[in-house]
């Protein structure tokens, strides 16, 4: 790796932990810089996924007062968390790499999807919440939601892209929280599900440890960054960006 390909990924690794922590779709930077820097799809992947933990832990820690009281609801989901990225994480490594190949630009197109939806599912969610303003929600969104962050940690195991929104919807829908507070949740559930596939990575596929410790440390600093300004900035403008580099991703990755 080159002094500005290390350069590139670093930035990448920073842009993604601040991404990541105010709502997600980090790896929509990271992936397609790392491919660009010669990595094949799944080592790419598995060095972002590692790379991408100190970011997840880091923007957890920036937003610990919206943590406060929600001990029990984040061991819950956190467990189901877990059994999901596990999961996710294997069928990684089981699949044939052609699979790998065919899936993952229909995995970053329906992310994009989610990017720019995302004001209107923000809107129905709302919505939702007046209908219902009368109903005792589950506190900790029961088994519905238990079931739905399983599967979507599955997702995420496998390739992490738009797993924050992925999260933030479905606990905006079933749990009565404040999209801060939610958010909080989403950086430590996104954090186990990082480390868990990182821990199964590590023993079962080849890692760049450069990228990956590159990413890492530039998501942390993102991490903070995240936490701190991230509410300033501009969702039209932070959608734009992410639709625009997750494009490249998809032809970056169908023109290999």
């Amino acid at each position: 790796m080159s002094i500005w390909e290390a350069l590139a990924v670093f930035a990448a690794g920073t842009a993604a932990g601040t991404i990541n922590t105010i709502v997600g779709s980090g790896t929509l930077i990271t992936f397609p810089v790392l491919l660009a820097t010669g990595l094949p799809p799944v080592t790419a992947t598995v060095s972002n996924a590692i790379g991408l933990i100190p970011g997840s832990i880091s923007g957890a820690i920036g937003y610990r007062e919206e943590l406060t009281g929600q001990r029990r609801r984040v061991l819950r989901l956190g467990l189901a968390s877990l059994i999901g990225g596990l999961g996710g994480a294997m069928l990684l490594l089981l699949l044939p790499s052609t699979a790998f190949e065919t899936i993952v630009p229909v995995l970053v197109a329906l992310a994009l999807v989610l990017v720019i939806l995302q004001p209107r599912i923000s809107a129905a969610v709302q919505r939702r919440r007046e209908r219902v303003a009368t109903a005792q929600p589950h506190p900790d969104g029961g088994p519905l939601l238990l079931i739905a962050l399983m599967l979507a940690s599955v997702y995420g195991g496998y390739f992490t892209a738009a797993q924050g929104i992925i999260y933030l919807s479905l606990m905006g829908i079933l749990l009565d929280e404040t999209l801060q507070r939610l958010n909080a949740v989403k950086n430590v559930l996104a954090a186990i599900v990082n480390s868990v596939a990182a821990l199964f990575f590590v023993f079962a596929a080849d890692i760049d440890w450069t990228a990956a410790l590159l990413i890492a440390v530039g998501s942390t600093i993102g991490g903070q960054i995240g936490a701190t300004v991230g509410r300033r900035l501009s969702p039209v403008a932070l959608r734009t960006v992410i639709v625009i580099v997750g494009t490249t991703a998809i032809v970056l990755l169908l023109l290999r």
